[in-house]
């Protein structure tokens, strides 16, 4: 099982990295949620922000796999604990990658590696979109969508 998703942004990829990896763009991005972590390869990542726990919910967590500046970010995840109670036995990968195309920077999305039957594939492929969609308007006019939520 594999998400993949291309979008084009009107932005350089110094700055569409910055909206990926700096709280202040994972926060406008991730529906409130920081990105927790010291983007060491090895080192512990989380996203926490409002949900089911409260303001400190862990969407997912798990640990960086790749990280070179404004190319590829990548992580090993597994849905936070007050998704499912086996949440360490569900893993996927995330994986970033940036490339500057003319004047704008394509970026792409891999979420594959998903452990079999993992109950959380239907919803990010659901949620993926959105989230891409809120980078690239975000990085272009410094504005996030309105979800109605």
């Amino acid at each position: 099982m594999e998400l993949r998703f291309d979008f084009y942004i009107g932005a350089t990829p110094e700055h569409v990295w910055h909206v990926l990896t700096s709280e202040e763009g994972v926060k406008h991005t991730f529906f409130g949620s920081v990105i927790r972590s010291t983007f060491q390869v090895g080192d512990d990542l989380a996203y926490v922000g409002p949900g089911n726990d409260g303001d400190e919910t862990v969407h997912v967590y798990g640990k960086v796999v790749a990280f070179e500046p404004q190319q590829t970010f990548s992580f090993l995840e597994h849905p936070g604990p007050s998704y499912h109670a086996n949440h360490a036995e569900l893993q996927s990968r995330v994986t970033f990658q940036l490339e500057p195309v003319g004047g704008c920077t394509r970026l792409t999305l891999i979420n594959d590696q998903w452990t079999e039957d993992h109950p959380s594939f239907t919803n990010a492929s659901n949620h993926w979109p959105m989230i891409l969609s809120n980078i690239k308007t975000y990085a272009e006019t410094g504005k996030t969508l309105d979800f109605g939520y």
